[in-house]
């Protein structure tokens, strides 16, 4: 059973990388269209350099696994960072909203599997 759940694990967070990933290059590649998407969704269009160096570090943080709280941290950035797109996407009823829900889904299935997998085990030891 445990080494399914790691499989699940990693399944979710490399989609989830392959997703940031993504999205970094096409921000990077498509800077300007961008900065004016952000700006239509009610955002600063400066932000969209920063948000893709942030994701950088957050997948860096979450595929490394050394630093516990690091790893939570990455993951509670991500997650405000697709739940604040999806509600952008709501509000201006858009019709873009179903990748931020493949996110969060992506995000959520690599945290509940990330804690059944490293967090229980680590709990287990201690007890």
């Amino acid at each position: 059973m445990k080494t399914s759940n790691k499989t699940i694990y990693w399944i979710f967070t490399i989609l989830l990388s392959a997703l940031m990933i993504t999205s970094v290059v096409r921000y990077i590649l498509d800077l300007e269209t961008f900065k004016s998407n952000f700006e239509t969704l009610g955002y600063n269009g400066r932000i969209v350099i920063p948000l893709a160096i942030a994701k950088i570090l957050g997948l860096i943080a979450i595929i490394s696994n050394r630093i516990k709280f690091l790893k939570e941290w990455a993951y509670a950035g991500f997650f405000f960072n697709f739940l604040l797109a999806l509600e952008s996407h709501i509000a201006l009823n858009d019709g873009y909203f179903l990748g931020p829900i493949i996110a969060l889904t992506l995000l959520i299935g690599s945290y509940v599997f990330y804690h059944k997998v490293y967090i229980n085990k680590i709990n287990q030891r201690t007890e």
